[in-house]
């Protein structure tokens, strides 16, 4: 199991002494992602680096918690629909989507715009909402719960331009690594959409064909996230930049009317 990552990677590592048994268990769940919808012992070893037999031992102690579920004929596991009301209860549970939810559908559907709100996990972007009103048809859907690279979207490079100095650090030596041969322009990218935000508070990215989108960082004393307005068109991003600015500060600000006093920051 890759734990350096995971402990580098985290905003705000907890203080107390680790449990090994609980971490293990927590990275055979994340092992399971689109795509990799059914797993079994071999493969969850391969993407955990957690030894066969451990796996084997964790495995069935998460079915028998409820957490996952047998697939008997491919002798394989699945997420098991606790999984889902726990993501059900963080939705119901989290103050800043009950705020920008509402306020995301009413923009996305007056300007015709997608609008999401995203927050980091380890080295990618995690959407919370994603409202899409494409104003051109495209095959792409992005739905809660999807993730994006943090390095090549604006979602993520407006994270890292407010995110804490040794993280950011750390993200950007993992990076490079990942990106060797691609890393001139990607980390300029990065270095620009910093300036960017610590200018006009935004920064925007094109990394799909067709596709701009603009994003701004909300800090607030728990977290970081970053909301996000795009369309797909083959106009000129500086142009569609100037267009989508306006809106997405817009919201910026009434999201942050609604908040409690402190609860978020404008840079």
């Amino acid at each position: 199991m890759n734990t350096n990552r995971s402990a580098v990677l985290h905003d705000k590592p907890g203080q107390s002494p680790s449990n090994r048994s609980l971490e293990r268990g927590i990275e055979i769940l994340r092992a399971f992602r689109p795509g990799s919808e059914l797993l079994g012992n071999g493969d969850i070893a391969e993407r955990t680096g957690l030894s066969k037999s451990t796996v084997s031992r964790l495995t069935q102690t998460l079915v028998g918690t409820g957490m996952l579920q047998v697939d008997v004929q491919t002798r394989t596991y699945r997420l098991a629909p606790a999984v889902l009301s726990l993501a059900h209860a963080m939705r119901t549970g989290s103050h800043i989507l009950t705020i920008a939810a509402p306020l995301m559908r009413a923009l996305a559907e007056s300007q015709r715009i997608n609008v999401g709100l995203a927050a980091p996990d380890r080295d990618e972007m995690v959407y919370l909402e994603s409202i899409r009103y494409n104003r051109r048809i495209v095959l792409r859907r992005v739905v809660s719960g999807q993730r994006v690279p943090m390095e090549l979207t604006s979602l993520g490079r407006a994270y890292l331009a407010v995110a804490p100095e040794p993280r950011r650090k750390a993200l950007l030596t993992m990076f490079k690594r990942r990106r060797a041969s691609q890393w001139g322009p990607i980390g300029q990218a990065i270095e620009d959409a910093r300036a960017s935000v610590n200018e006009r508070r935004f920064c925007a990215a094109a990394w799909q064909p067709e596709v701009v989108a603009v994003a701004t960082p909300i800090v607030t004393p728990d977290a970081i996230y970053v909301l996000n307005v795009s369309i797909s068109t083959e106009e000129p991003l500086a142009q569609v930049v100037e267009e989508l600015c306006i809106p997405l500060m817009g919201l910026r600000r009434e999201i942050q009317k609604g908040l409690p006093f402190g609860f978020g920051r404008i840079l």
